[in-house]
């Protein structure tokens, strides 16, 4: 699945994406609105990660969707 069909879906998609991260707040779902550097920011922050690791883990999140 594209970022373009994610970013159309997202309030469908938010509640997988709230089980695989699950320490960001509703709020903050609500600010990424399905892009995908905001997602990568806030998992970053929550989680302290790397942009790399980050970005590894919402590629590896949009493969199983």
């Amino acid at each position: 699945m594209n970022w373009d069909i994610i970013k159309g879906k997202w309030t469908e998609l938010m509640g997988k994406a709230r089980e695989t991260w699950g320490e960001i707040t509703d709020d903050e779902w609500e600010q990424i609105r399905g892009e995908r550097d905001q997602l990568i920011g806030k998992i970053q922050q929550r989680y302290g990660r790397s942009r790399e690791e980050a970005e590894r883990e919402v590629e590896e999140w949009r493969a199983r969707l």
